[in-house]
C-alpha cells in the first residue's frame, strides 16, 4: 500500500476519535455548568430557609393623615406607600372622601427577630403612631406586640412579643462589608410575605440622604443597595450569602429604581441592645455643629492655608465644647491623633467614644494649629432651636453703623446688634438683630466703635474673600462671613 494512501487512512481513523473526544469535552462542560448553577440555586434556598423562620410581619393600625394621599418624592420611607395594598384595591377614580372618625388605617412593615424571648427589631416608622400592633411568625402564630422602645435619630425601633424559644437571627459585621458582596432580603412588598431578592452592596457609609431641611434622621450611615426593594421591606434584614445580617432596609428613591439603603449591622446592635435594656439611647456629644471644610466653596476661600478638615459652624449653649477653647470656624483635622476629613468621620468618631470620656482635637485657626480637649456630654432629648426673634427694645441707641448693621456697645463686651438693613450684606450673612459682635477676623471686640473699625480694617486686607465674625446668638456661638462685595436691594 502507498505510504500516502496509509497516511490517509490513519488520519481518517483518528477523525471520529477527535469528534468523540471534543463532544465529551463539550458535554463535561455543560454538566460542570449545569452543577455549578444547582449548586448556587441551591445555596440560595439555603441562605433563605436559614433567615426566613426569624424574619416577621409587623401590622400597624394608624389613624389616618390629612394628607394620608399625598405622594412622597425622591427618598422615602417603604412604609409610606403602605396605606394601599393590593389587598384593598382602590375602585373609585373621583375625589376621596375623608375617612369617617375611629376608622384605623393598616399598613405592613417587616422586622426580624434578635432574642428568643421575643424582641424584634423594625424601624421606627413602622411602628410609629400605631395604635395596635399585630406580629406574624413564620410558623402561622399571629401575637400582639408591644413597642419596647424606639430612636427616631436612626429611625430603629424594638418590638416585644409574648413568646419563648423563637429562631433569631445571625450578626453578620458591616464594618466589614465590602462593595460588590452580594447581598439577599426577605420582607412584605405590597403584602407579599416572606419575599426574597438578591442584589449587591452598591456602596457604604451614605449620608444625607434626607436632604439639608430634614429633622427625621440625624445619624445616617447607610448600606446602598440594588436588591429589588418595595414597600412593605422596611424593618426587614439585609443579609449575606451566609445568612448574617448585616443591616435592616429603610430607604428607597420610588419605586422600581433599585436604589435602596439599609442601616448597618452595627449601628442595629448599639441601639438594639440600649431599647432592649433601658427603652432609651444614650450617645456622647460635643455640642457643635458642623460641616466638611470642602462642601463650604466660601469658606474654603476665605480660610487660606487648609484644604481638609470638619468646620465648627456653631457651638451649643452650655455643651461640652461651650467650656473648652473651641470656637467657631475651627477646622478640626484629627480626633485622637486621627484624621478626619468630612463631618460624617467626625460623627462617626464621637459616636465610638464613652460619655464623660476626654477627646482630644487637633484644631487649625488662622493659620495655627491648636490641641484643644473636650470631655464628651451625654446628647440631651432634646436641642433647643434658636429662633429669629424680634430685637429688644430696651438698652441705648446705636453708635456706629457699617454694611447694613447698626451696633451699641455690647455687655460686659462687644457690639450688639440694634438692626439689620434689608438687602444689605449684613441681611445676606445672616446676622439678626440681638446678636453680639464678639470677634472679627478673630480678634476680640470690645465695643461697637471697635467692631466697626475691626470690619473697616478686614475690607483692606481681606478684600473680596469677607470678613469673619464670631457673634453669639441665644447662648449659642457661632460665626458668619460678612461679604461687602454682595449687591444692595432697595
Amino acid at each position: 500500500m502507498p505510504l500516502r494512501f496509509s497516511a490517509l487512512l490513519c488520519v481518517l481513523a483518528v477523525l471520529p476519535l477527535a469528534g468523540l473526544r471534543a463532544a465529551d469535552t463539550e458535554k463535561d462542560k455543560g454538566a460542570a455548568a449545569l452543577g455549578l448553577l444547582k449548586a448556587i440555586d441551591e445555596g440560595f434556598v439555603q441562605v433563605y430557609e436559614k433567615v426566613a423562620p426569624s424574619v416577621v410581619v409587623i401590622d400597624a393600625s394608624k389613624r389616618p393623615l390629612d394628607d394620608e394621599d399625598e405622594v412622597p418624592r425622591g427618598f422615602e420611607f417603604f412604609l409610606d406607600e403602605g396605606r394601599q395594598t393590593p389587598r384593598e384595591p382602590d375602585k373609585d377614580s373621583g375625589p376621596k372622601s375623608p375617612k369617617p372618625p375611629g376608622v384605623l388605617t393598616r399598613s405592613e412593615g417587616s422586622g426580624f427577630v434578635v432574642r428568643a424571648d421575643g424582641y424584634i427589631i423594625t424601624n421606627q416608622h413602622v411602628v410609629a403612631d400605631a395604635e395596635k400592633l399585630t406580629v406574624r411568625l413564620k410558623d402561622g402564630r399571629t401575637l400582639p406586640g408591644k413597642v419596647v422602645g424606639t430612636d427616631d435619630r436612626t429611625d430603629i425601633a424594638v418590638v416585644k412579643v409574648d413568646a419563648k424559644d423563637l429562631p433569631t437571627v445571625e450578626w453578620g459585621d458591616s464594618e466589614k462589608l465590602r462593595v460588590g458582596q452580594l447581598v439577599c432580603a426577605i420582607g412584605a412588598p405590597f403584602s407579599q410575605d416572606y419575599s426574597f431578592t438578591v442584589g449587591w452592596v452598591s456602596g457604604k457609609n451614605r449620608t444625607n440622604l434626607l436632604g439639608p431641611t430634614s429633622t427625621t434622621i440625624l445619624y445616617e450611615d447607610y448600606i446602598q443597595t440594588d436588591a429589588f426593594i418595595n414597600p412593605g421591606n422596611s424593618g426587614g434584614p439585609l443579609f449575606d450569602v451566609e445568612g448574617k445580617i448585616v443591616g435592616m432596609n429603610t430607604l428607597i428613591n420610588g419605586i422600581g429604581h433599585q436604589l435602596a439603603f439599609a442601616i448597618p449591622s452595627a449601628m442595629l446592635q448599639d441601639v438594639g441592645q440600649q431599647l432592649i435594656a433601658t427603652g432609651k439611647v444614650q450617645r456622647p456629644w460635643l455640642g457643635i455643629r458642623i460641616e466638611t471644610l470642602a462642601d463650604n466653596a466660601t469658606l474654603r476661600a476665605h480660610l487660606t492655608g487648609i484644604e481638609q478638615g470638619v468646620v465648627v459652624d456653631t457651638v451649643e449653649a452650655d455643651a461640652p465644647a461651650y467650656k473648652s477653647d473651641l470656637r467657631p470656624a475651627d477646622v478640626i483635622t484629627e480626633v485622637d491623633g486621627v484624621k478626619v476629613n468630612s463631618a460624617h468621620d467626625l460623627q462617626r468618631m464621637i459616636l465610638k467614644k464613652k460619655i464623660g470620656q476626654a477627646v482630644h482635637l487637633t484644631v487649625w485657626r488662622g493659620g495655627t494649629i491648636l490641641q484643644i480637649a473636650v470631655a464628651t456630654g451625654e446628647l440631651p432629648t432634646e436641642v433647643t432651636k434658636v429662633a429669629n426673634v424680634a430685637p429688644s427694645k430696651e438698652g441705648p441707641a446705636a453708635k456706629a453703623e457699617t454694611l447694613g448693621l447698626k451696633l451699641r456697645d455690647g455687655k460686659p463686651k462687644g457690639a450688639q446688634v440694634v438692626s439689620v438693613a434689608a438687602g444689605s450684606p449684613a441681611a445676606h450673612a445672616e446676622i439678626f438683630p440681638d446678636d453680639l459682635v464678639t470677634e472679627v477676623e478673630g480678634k476680640p471686640v470690645n465695643d461697637a466703635a471697635g467692631c466697626v473699625s475691626a470690619i473697616t480694617t478686614g475690607l483692606v486686607t481681606k478684600g473680596n474673600k469677607g470678613i469673619l465674625l464670631n457673634v453669639e446668638r441665644q447662648g449659642r456661638r457661632a460665626f458668619v462671613i460678612l461679604n461687602p462685595h454682595l449687591p444692595s436691594f432697595p
